[in-house]
C-alpha cells in the first residue's frame, strides 16, 4: 500500500518544531515498519525553492516550494494546486492529509484521511491583536466547509470529535497522537520541589497562572521551583511574566529554558517533580503525553481536550486555569505527597502506554487507511 502522508515536517527530522512537526515524525517513523506499507511524506516549505526527493531511514520524503502568501492563502490557493498536482503524479494508495494540509487534499479523487490537530479559528480569537476577531470568523468559515468535505476524520481527542458534531459528514475515528518511545524509557532521578511545563510564552499557554500559583506556595511556606520551557511567542505577555516575577521576588525560584533539544525536555522531565500546564485552549497537547509516558504526575487544566487525557485523581489533577489558588492547592497535594507522586506516575504511564506508544497508534492508523480504502472502492 502506496501511503501519502501530507503534513508538516521538518527540515531536520530530528529537530521539529511544534507538535504537528513531532507527531509527524513519530507516525511517519512508526508506520514504515509495517512491510506493506510504502510511507512518502509531501509537504511544502518556505526554505525549499523547487521540489526535492530525499529518503530518510525507510521513507520518501518530498519537499514542495512555498507556493506563496500567508498559510490560509496556501493552503487554498496556488499552493493547494501544487500539492494536488503532485499528488496525482504520485498516485498514492491512500492519503494522510494533516492540520491545515487538508484544506488542500480537498476533493482528490483518492481514499483520503484527515487529523485535525487545532482549531485556529479559536487560537486566533484566543490571542488577540489586530483584527483578530476579523481572522478567526473567516478561519472558521474556511475549516468548517473543510471539515464537512473530509470522507474520513481522525479525532485526537473526544473534543475534537464534539466539536465537529453537525459539521462533519464523513467517518470519524478516534485515535490519540503519537510520542517518541524514547520518553518511556527516560529514568526517574527526581529532584523534589521541581515544577516543569513546556509551552510557548502566550497568553494561550498562560504561564501567568504557574507563577502566580508559585506565589501562592511560597505564601504558605512551600518550596517549590519552576522550570519554563518554550519560546516567546508574544514580548509584551513575556513582559508581563518578567514583571511578575520580579515584584514577587521569584527570581531564585524560576528558571526559564528556552527552547530546548529533545535530550534536554528529557532531561527535565526526568528531574522534575511535577508536569503543569495551564493552558487556556488545547485539543490534546503532545507535552502533557510525553510526560506521563515518562510516568510524571501532571496537572493541567479542567477544559478542552486535556480533561480526556488527564484522569482527575488518578494520574494527576485537573485545576481552573484562572484560579491560582486552586493549581496551588494541586501541586502542593502533589509535592508534600512521594506516594501520591509514585502512584499517579505509574498510572499515567500506564495510559499512555496504551493510548500514545508510537506502535499502537500506527497500527490503529494503518486499520482507517485500509477501511477508507475499502469505502472509496466499494462507492
Amino acid at each position: 500500500m502506496k501511503v501519502g502522508i501530507v503534513t508538516s515536517f521538518p527540515d531536520d527530522p530530528g529537530a521539529p518544531h511544534g507538535g504537528v512537526e513531532a507527531v509527524s515524525v513519530h507516525l511517519v517513523r512508526a508506520l514504515a515498519q509495517f512491510d506493506d506499507l510504502d510511507v512518502h511524506v509531501v509537504t511544502a516549505g518556505r526554505s525549499c525553492s523547487s521540489a526535492t526527493t530525499e529518503r530518510w531511514e525507510r521513507v520518501t520524503l518530498h519537499r514542495l516550494p512555498w507556493a506563496g502568501g500567508s498559510v490560509l492563502r496556501n493552503a487554498t490557493g496556488a499552493g493547494r494546486r501544487q500539492m494536488q498536482a503532485y499528488l496525482r503524479e504520485l498516485k498514492p494508495d491512500v492519503i494522510h492529509a494533516h492540520d491545515t494540509y487538508g484544506l488542500m487534499v480537498t476533493g482528490v479523487k483518492v481514499p483520503h484521511v484527515f487529523t485535525i490537530h487545532g482549531f485556529i479559528h479559536v487560537d486566533t480569537a484566543l490571542r488577540g491583536g489586530v483584527c483578530s476577531m476579523v481572522r478567526s470568523t473567516l478561519w472558521r468559515w474556511v475549516e468548517t466547509r473543510g471539515w464537512a468535505k473530509q470522507p474520513n476524520i481522525i479525532s485526537i481527542s473526544p473534543y475534537v470529535r464534539d466539536r465537529l458534531t453537525g459539521i462533519a459528514r464523513g467517518a470519524i475515528y478516534a485515535i490519540d497522537n503519537p510520542v517518541s518511545d524514547t520518553f518511556y524509557h527516560v529514568d526517574r532521578n527526581e529532584c523534589k520541589g521541581v515544577i516543569f511545563s513546556a509551552a510557548c510564552i502566550s497568553r494561550l499557554k498562560n504561564p501567568l497562572a504557574l507563577l502566580k500559583a508559585l506565589a501562592c506556595l511560597r505564601e504558605e511556606g512551600c518550596e517549590a521551583e519552576l522550570h519554563l520551557a518554550g519560546t516567546c511567542q508574544d514580548a509584551d505577555y513575556e513582559k508581563c511574566l518578567v514583571a511578575f516575577i520580579r515584584e514577587h521576588d521569584l527570581s531564585s525560584k524560576v528558571k526559564s529554558l528556552g527552547s530546548l533539544t529533545a535530550p534536554q525536555i528529557h532531561e527535565e522531565l526526568s528531574c522534575a517533580s511535577i508536569f503543569a500546564l495551564t493552558s487556556l485552549h488545547e485539543n490534546a497537547p503532545l507535552s502533557i503525553a510525553e510526560a506521563m509516558a515518562v510516568g510524571m504526575p501532571v496537572v493541567t487544566s479542567n477544559r478542552c481536550g486535556m480533561p480526556y487525557m488527564v484522569r482527575h485523581g488518578e494520574s494527576g489533577f485537573l485545576v481552573d486555569p484562572n484560579d491560582p489558588h486552586d493549581i496551588a492547592r494541586r501541586l502542593r497535594q502533589l509535592l508534600e505527597s512521594d506516594e501520591l507522586r509514585r502512584s499517579m506516575g505509574a498510572k499515567g504511564k500506564e495510559i499512555a502506554l496504551d493510548r500514545f506508544h508510537p506502535a499502537k497508534v500506527a497500527a490503529r492508523t494503518r486499520e482507517v487507511y485500509l477501511q477508507a480504502m475499502e469505502d472509496f472502492h466499494r462507492k
